[in-house]
């Protein structure tokens, strides 16, 4: 597990010196950590993470549901309320919300075979979109599930759910997919994190998909987030 680099991006924000200069450094150390090729077992359990942000009060509320595999049957909901330690700088996502996404993770009782987060994988300017942040932290299979693009070029995949077109890099390499989850509804797009390839990451994300836009691990992290931001803008407890 990447003890080492995790220890150290505390040891950052504890002592204020992540500066936006040696985020990207940081960046740049850790994206030679990612695997490209796909080094996952059999796929038993997934989980999906998502992240809101209470601005008034900076805070980062972050929540993780772990799903069995295929079937996603949820198996446990874990969640944490964090301080905001680094502004939102895009490119840099990572810094500000993987943090919480990290802290929250401990949590769980089981660990997932696969985690899926909200945001890019490879399919970002220096190919380390947060998914990779996050994978390359928790030594773990990671996948990220965009509502946008962030970087690449593409064509327009077929309305038909399934329809897909490969996202490519600059340099012509793939880098991730576009995918049609629901018929004449707009894609999402579908990039591997670490220890993952994009068909993999295509192929789950459209086996995750059921009936939504969103495929079910990130959109049900998405509706769990809600509803706690909801209750502790009513008073309610800050911490799980």
């Amino acid at each position: 597990m990447g003890i080492t680099e995790t220890d150290l991006l505390e040891d950052l924000y504890r002592e204020g010196l992540l500066s936006v200069a040696r985020a990207f450094q940081v960046q740049r150390e850790l994206s030679k950590k990612v695997v490209r090729n796909k080094q996952l077992g059999e796929l038993k359990t997934v989980a999906g993470a998502d992240l809101s942000v209470i601005k008034s009060e900076s805070k980062l509320i972050c929540g993780i549901i772990l799903f069995s595999y295929p079937d996603l049957a949820e198996i446990e909901r874990v969640y944490t309320v964090s301080d905001e330690r680094f502004p939102y700088i895009p490119g840099l996502l990572a810094f500000r919300e993987g943090p919480a996404i990290i802290e929250t993770f401990k949590k769980l009782g089981r660990k997932p075979d696969l985690l899926i987060l909200d945001g890019q994988g490879i399919a970002h300017p220096r190919g380390f979109g947060i998914a990779c942040h996050v994978g390359v932290l928790l030594d773990l299979p990671t996948m990220g599930i965009a509502k946008k693009r962030l970087y690449g070029t593409y064509e327009e995949p077929g309305e038909k759910k399934g329809s897909s077109t490969p996202l490519m890099s600059k340099e012509g390499d793939v880098i991730g997919s576009v995918l049609r989850t629901r018929d004449n509804t707009k894609p999402v797009f579908v990039s591997p994190g670490h220890k993952l390839d994009p068909e993999s990451a295509r192929e789950i994300a459209l086996l995750c998909a059921r009936g939504y836009r969103i495929p079910e691990p990130t959109r049900r992290a998405d509706i769990y987030v809600a509803g706690l931001k909801t209750g502790l803008k009513k008073g309610g407890s800050d911490r799980a």
